[in-house]
């Protein structure tokens, strides 16, 4: 295994990682596809790249995706990007164990209820899934 020759620290099943570096990298993409389209729909000039991608992003995307993009579009939009956010931020504040099937895969918990869950396949599929919605949701947007 190639993976295993750049760290002696245990590691999930290539897949796993495979699915787990998809993970990252779309929602890293949607991310720019939104500012993009965000920026190309703000005809008042009210936001600029670097302050939506500051660490304080979160509350001033959702306001800008409201303030610029078409009314018919945000309501399904924001709730694509609540959701993609949510389980971002599960998988960025995860920890590692070893899974049920004795795989080593990340957990995380339930911020409201501190139930704890595995960050299995399914979630990351799932979390693929949602940012090819966004994605299609963006492209739309820009007529592509």
């Amino acid at each position: 295994m190639i993976l295993s020759r750049l760290t002696r620290i245990s590691l999930p099943k290539e897949e796993y990682l495979l699915l787990l570096g998809i993970s990252i990298s779309i929602f890293s993409s949607n991310y720019s596809f939104l500012i993009e389209n965000i920026l190309r729909n703000d005809t008042q000039q009210l936001y600029n790249w670097h302050d939506l991608v500051d660490v304080n992003r979160m509350k001033k995307i959702y306001s800008a995706v409201q303030k610029t993009i078409p009314q018919e579009h945000v309501e399904e939009i924001i709730e694509l990007l609540r959701e993609i956010i949510n389980l971002r931020n599960r998988i960025v504040h995860s920890f590692r164990i070893t899974s049920s099937t004795n795989e080593q895969i990340l957990a995380t918990k339930n911020p409201d209820t501190q139930q704890q869950y595995e960050i299995n396949e399914e979630f990351l599929k799932a979390f693929i899934d949602f940012n090819n919605q966004l994605s299609d949701r963006l492209h739309d947007l820009r007529g592509f």
